[in-house]
């Protein structure tokens, strides 16, 4: 008997040929239990579940009326390296669902078993790496950063192997515009399946981008998300760490927080990812590695191009405006964390001046830039009176950086902590770093949320959440 419930599923990827998926039942979990479920969410989505039917229900055992699940099907490259067919080896996209905005929102189980294109991975994720995806998510979208969100992490009742040993498995439903990226189109491009690629094309800019005409101009608006996107990590000191083609969103959302982290002390190429060993996706890379990406898009798109040799020229062109479009951006946003709510091109002197005297002193990213906001900051450093008087002529300059400056970020001992907690049966250090995270801008923030870590809890490394 299905369980009672009122999901509004309209599943047009699913409606796609089949080439782009493979239909996809969850492997069932021996008893599931519910972690946490994002009430708000779900009533945003539409999303009615009787309380006693949700973990049976997001842990893929129950399938819910109107439900379509498949495992969807992409290419891409890893660290600058081509690895063709990818797919989703341990995701399985539930179904689709109109949210109360009218827009078009991906329900997947991320953990929920095998698939054709598990690639000899078990298709299980461990509790780990699913509530530090649910923390951060919640977290980037309280900030204001495009992400995917989390509508439920459940316990399934079985152990996970790992290079560890065994651990607890878990089941998150990870919510997004669409699970469509750079690697979506470079697996028809490289099959040479343009009748398919044209098919992805249509679908995209009809779900995405409805002001899109050709692919150029597809480009163009991927281009444009890509460099906000990237602005705004940089701005609340974000490394993605893995930043491949496969987790490039083709609508500039922040989707797969595997080796992800957020910067205590300042260093512009910070890198986490315990499989970055060369700093392609350092901190300060970013947003090169998102102009790549999009060249990589550019490639695919040119098989549309009924003349391809004057096309390449009209995308290099495209491609290299990213700098210019990008220093926009950052301008924008550090700007504003400087208070500066007009920023012009000088001013990206001063936040280099800054960000450089922040590195040299292992300044605190989060609490230098929050310090000014509150009129707590040392005036010690040299580029103190240069900043004091650029912000003298900015009116609203306490406001602009008050609303750019979050006071706690989830930083990264916070979150192994509430994951050792969590594995020792207690979720309450979870759940009260979850809710903080929800208003990271109110000053009467934990005190202890916004402590650095001490030196023996600094995270140094942080792994693909396998």
């Amino acid at each position: 008997m299905k369980p009672e419930t009122n999901i509004p599923f309209d599943n047009s990827f699913a409606r796609l040929p089949e080439a782009f998926y493979a239909r996809q039942t969850p492997e069932k979990a021996p008893t599931p239990e519910l972690l946490i479920f994002n009430e708000i969410l779900a009533n945003d989505l539409n999303i009615e579940v009787e309380p006693s039917d949700i973990a049976e229900i997001f842990s893929g055992n129950e399938i819910p009326n109107g439900a379509d699940p498949i495992a969807q099907a992409y290419a891409g490259h890893q660290f600058g390296n081509w690895a063709g067919r990818l797919g989703d080896g341990r995701a399985i996209l539930l179904g689709e669902v109109i949210d109360r905005e009218g827009q078009r929102q991906d329900i997947q189980l991320k953990g929920a078993g095998r698939t054709m294109f598990s690639r000899g991975g078990d298709g299980r994720a461990w509790l780990g790496p699913v509530l530090r995806e649910y923390v951060v998510s919640e977290a980037m979208h309280a900030l204001g950063i495009p992400t995917t969100r989390a509508l439920a992490a459940v316990a399934t009742g079985a152990p996970v192997l790992r290079e560890q040993g065994p651990l607890p498995g878990a089941v998150l439903s990870r919510i997004a515009k669409s699970h469509i990226r750079v690697g979506t189109f470079q697996y028809f491009a490289s099959t040479g399946d343009n009748t398919n690629l044209r098919v992805l094309f249509e679908h995209t800019v009809a779900r995405h981008y409805p002001h899109v005409g050709t692919p150029l101009e597809l480009l163009r608006a991927v281009l444009k998300a890509q460099s906000e996107l990237v602005a705004t990590w940089m701005g609340v000191g974000f490394i993605h760490g893995v930043m491949n083609t496969d987790n490039c969103h083709i609508a500039g959302q922040t989707i797969d927080y595997g080796p992800c982290a957020f910067m205590d002390e300042f260093r512009g190429m910070q890198v986490f990812s315990s499989i970055d060993q060369t700093g392609r996706y350092a901190y300060s890379n970013q947003p090169n590695m998102a102009a790549w990406n999009c060249a990589q898009l550019a490639t695919a798109l040119l098989n549309l191009e009924p003349n391809r040799n004057t096309a390449i020229e009209a995308f290099q062109d495209e491609i290299g405006t990213f700098g210019e479009i990008f220093m926009a951006d950052y301008l924008k946003v550090f700007g504003a964390k400087l208070g500066l709510s007009t920023p012009i091109a000088e001013d990206a002197d001063l936040i280099e001046t800054v960000l450089s005297a922040m590195q040299s002193e292992g300044a605190d990213f989060t609490n230098t830039f929050r310090a000014l906001t509150d009129d707590s900051f040392d005036t010690r450093p040299e580029w103190h009176g240069a900043w004091a008087d650029r912000v003298a002529r900015e009116p609203d300059a306490r406001k602009v950086m008050a609303a750019a400056n979050p006071v706690i970020i989830p930083r990264n001992h916070q979150i192994e902590n509430m994951i050792a907690s969590a594995v020792n049966g207690d979720l309450s250090p979870m759940k009260y770093l979850n809710t903080a995270l929800q208003t990271p801008f109110d000053p009467q923030s934990d005190d202890a949320l916004r402590r650095p870590p001490e030196s023996y809890e600094k995270v140094t490394a942080t792994f693909c959440g396998t």
